[in-house]
């Protein structure tokens, strides 16, 4: 019985620095993506959502195109998005993401977008890969 219980334990400590690693590299993520957003946008052009990459619990980043990312802020946390599989965008206008009538939709949820940020996305691959040629040297 002591066993279990102190199984169970460890993996509860195991289970909460896997979170706090992840919380880390979200708000890395964050940072780096930041760095590179324009000013806010009312929308973007989508046909289809290329990728997609939670960066928080309130910021996530989505690609239309291979180059074209922005960065959406929600209006509140959303439970659970840093753990989510699958997540959808709504699109009330067609083939537009509007920061007045979409949503972010995951596992039963609905989190609306507040804001619209562009990201220089060549110019960051650009950056990214000028700081690796650095390293190798």
């Amino acid at each position: 019985m002591w066993k279990l219980i102190a199984f169970a334990l460890c993996g509860l400590c195991i289970a909460g620095w896997a979170h706090a690693d992840t919380a880390a590299y979200q708000a890395k993520q964050l940072a780096k993506y930041e760095q590179y957003a324009g000013a806010p946008i009312a929308d973007f052009t989508m046909t289809s959502m290329w990728q997609w990459q939670v960066v928080g619990a309130q910021n996530v980043v989505v690609w239309s195109t291979v180059n074209s990312a922005y960065l959406l802020t929600l209006a509140k946390p959303c439970t659970r998005l840093q753990w989510t599989n699958a997540l959808g965008l709504t699109q009330e206008m067609s083939m537009k993401v509007t920061q007045k009538f979409d949503k972010i939709v995951f596992e039963h949820q609905s989190c609306p977008i507040t804001q619209i940020r562009p990201i220089d996305y060549k110019k960051l691959r650009q950056d990214d890969a000028a700081a690796t040629d650095k390293t190798r040297q």
